[in-house]
């Protein structure tokens, strides 16, 4: 694991492990493709081992029951993807089925019209997918895209730290957690791990308490309108700082990275701190960045983030993201039977299986072995809302001003009162 490790890596590879993944193929029915050549241009940021000989053995055996079909397969880092994606969205030649993580940036390919509309070739099988899944590739009532894993962030715990504490159930509320710091610190253990230097994890905080506290319509509300200085926004960095002043972080958190040797999640990897609030692969890279690469195995767990008392959001609204493919706007008719098939049940479930994949298609969730992987399918399956990361459901600068803001709130360089001004203030650009 690396000190270089992001959140959107992380994504990235959140399949990394599927090689057990086969392709069921569909016969030559392309649901309406022509039968003259065609060539798909693919790119993804599945670059390793095992996705990256798994995309390809899909794309043949595609091929190999769609004869009048190409597939051209361009795996790519995630970084070297942006910029490539950048300079093809720049020249209006986008190619014809490509990584997506929804949000702000497919907005704005949408605008440009770079992408295509789906919605009708889809109908006859979305319905078997997790509805929250599809709200990021959603724009305007119209779908551009389908993902094949979502995953949404909690807290992860270990389970001999609560115990230790005299902690028998995990909060459910906000006052609750604020009680349960206190028990951790009274027993020396630091209650929550955090690698403040990169910033975005900070931002799953003050984005959850706005939604806890206005509901996802003030999140909504706050991107039509391009005005974040309202007293939801402010609320919740007031209810972050109450959390901050406690000290609940491990010592030097405000220089620890997410996924280095003393980052994050090695910190709760190797039982230096209690809690984290982290993503559905906080498990996988809490192991590989421990010292004995096992991590907490069964002594770890998870919950949701507590509801905040007199809030207006529900307890049960989700927030996260995962992977998803959007189709170029020039693609080639059988692009979207290819991606189709991807989604297949049969296929979806030989994923989950391995432990690395939570599949969007929800006949596929009993394919899901790992007792935390169905813990955190189980609270997505009854999600009643979903908002997908604020760095990438706002456009791309907004983002980045979020993670910025909130790290300076928690650092304690900035009042909540005036990082939704500076948020409000390049918002009003875009």
């Amino acid at each position: 694991m690396t000190s270089h490790l992001t959140r959107r890596s992380l994504l990235g590879l959140a399949g990394a492990g599927a090689g057990a993944l086969l392709l069921g193929a569909c016969g030559d029915g392309d649901s309406g493709a022509s039968a003259s050549p065609q060539k798909i241009r693919w790119w993804h940021v599945q670059d390793a081992e095992p996705m990256l000989s798994v995309w390809a053995d899909l794309a043949r055996q595609y091929e190999g029951a769609h004869t009048h079909v190409t597939i051209d397969v361009q795996p790519l880092e995630v970084e070297a993807f942006k910029t490539k994606l950048n300079g093809a969205v720049e020249a209006a030649l986008p190619p014809d089925l490509f990584q997506s993580w929804g949000g702000g940036a497919l907005q704005q390919q949408v605008e440009a019209g770079l992408v295509k509309d789906i919605t009708s070739e889809v109908q006859g099988w979305i319905g078997q997918l997790l509805p929250a899944s599809l709200q990021p590739y959603t724009v305007n009532d119209k779908i551009y895209g389908i993902p094949f894993d979502i995953g949404m962030v909690g807290f992860w715990y270990n389970r001999d730290h609560f115990a230790k504490a005299g902690i028998e159930t995990p909060p459910k509320t906000w006052s609750e957690l604020l009680q349960v710091v206190n028990k951790l610190k009274a027993v020396n253990i630091a209650p929550i791990a955090l690698g403040g230097k990169d910033k975005w994890p900070g931002h799953y905080y003050w984005a959850y308490l706005a939604m806890r506290i206005g509901g996802l319509e003030a999140l909504r509300q706050a991107a039509e309108d391009r005005n974040f200085d309202t007293p939801v926004f402010v609320a919740a960095g007031e209810r972050l700082r109450e959390l901050v002043d406690m000290q609940p972080f491990q010592q030097g958190y405000l220089r620890a990275e997410y996924g280095s040797e003393t980052g994050q999640a090695a910190t709760m990897g190797n039982e230096e701190a209690a809690m984290e609030l982290m993503g559905q692969w906080a498990p996988s890279v809490q192991a590989s960045s421990s010292t004995s690469k096992r991590g907490l195995g069964d002594r770890l767990a998870f919950f949701p983030f507590p509801a905040v008392e007199d809030g207006k959001g529900s307890a049960t609204d989700a927030f996260g993201g995962g992977n998803g493919f959007v189709v170029g706007r020039d693609a080639p008719p059988a692009t979207v039977d290819f991606l189709r098939t991807l989604l297949q049940a049969r296929n979806q479930r030989r994923a989950a299986q391995t432990g690395a994949v939570l599949p969007t298609n929800q006949a596929a969730a009993g394919g899901i072995k790992d007792l935390n992987n169905q813990v955190v399918a189980a609270n997505l399956g009854i999600a009643t809302g979903f908002q997908l990361y604020l760095d990438q459901a706002y456009p791309p600068a907004v983002g980045a001003q979020v993670n910025e803001s909130v790290a300076q709130l928690i650092a304690g360089t900035k009042r909540p009162d005036q990082i939704v001004k500076d948020i409000t203030r390049v918002a009003k650009k875009q």
